[in-house]
């Protein structure tokens, strides 16, 4: 699972594909489907498949041409329902785009926490699209304050006990959040004076390339935004905004 928030378009060529652990060389373990999401800030591209992503010339090629200012990237381990488009991350819906690593253990606690009207929207089999569904629902109850509703939804689901492991990227696509739960997350700034390099914030569910990557703590909450301009994007502290924009993170309470 990885995400990536940019000053500017990038290449994600390096991540997706050439850099060590990049998602294709991961896509050895994780066979059963990959898919990118990529907005240079006029909407979602979303491209979708079923093969191994490392066998793909199909995702060689998106390596390859795309180039965004925000990403969210996914390669499939199945663990709940089968290998389908359907079932195969990241989700788009309603301008949202949901990427989840991990396995929830109580899918109807989690179902019954969602809003008849968003388990409704749900048209596959996975855990990972209810918790999609979950935190639309919480999203919705929080009408333009996304950083309330995703700190509700984090608080929910560390007092959830079927929560099982829930790390997962979620974007908008000027926003990204990042939250680790049962599973490793890391994140990896690059600063705009690093020699030619765009300055950007990206998550990884294990370091992609051999730079300073820095675990997230368990059970935190992290938002990255893309600002614009000669402002370079940094991952922050949800809900507490700083005037210098350093890296922090939210610890959820467990209940």
């Amino acid at each position: 699972m990885l995400g990536v928030v940019a000053q500017a378009p990038v290449s994600l060529e390096a991540l997706l594909s050439t850099a060590p652990r990049s998602l294709g060389a991961l896509s050895r373990e994780h066979r059963d489907g990959w898919g990118v999401a990529a907005s240079a800030g006029q909407g979602w591209r979303v491209h979708r498949r079923v093969e191994c992503a490392g066998e793909s010339p199909v995702f060689r090629e998106e390596a390859r041409t795309e180039r965004a200012a925000v990403a969210i990237a996914h390669v499939r381990q199945r663990t709940v329902g089968p290998v389908s488009l359907a079932n195969t991350h990241p989700f788009e819906r309603g301008g949202w785009v949901l990427a989840h690593n991990g396995t929830v253990d109580d899918v109807p606690g989690l179902v019954a926490m969602c809003s008849p009207a968003r388990a409704a929207e749900v048209e596959g089999d996975t855990d990972s699209e209810r918790l999609f569904a979950f935190l639309l629902t919480c999203l919705d109850a929080a009408p333009g304050d996304a950083e309330h509703g995703l700190a509700t939804a984090a608080r929910r689901l560390a007092c959830f006990a079927g929560r099982g492991a829930v790390n997962f990227l979620l974007s908008d696509g000027d926003r990204m959040f990042a939250h680790r739960s049962g599973r490793s997350l890391f994140v990896l700034e690059r600063g705009e004076g690093e020699g030619r390099r765009t300055a950007s914030v990206t998550f990884a569910s294990e370091p992609l390339t051999t730079e300073r990557w820095r675990e997230l703590p368990q059970g935190s909450l992290w938002r990255a935004t893309r600002l614009g301009g000669a402002s370079a994007p940094r991952a922050c502290e949800l809900g507490e905004p700083s005037p210098t924009e350093r890296p922090s993170a939210l610890t959820v309470v467990s209940c």
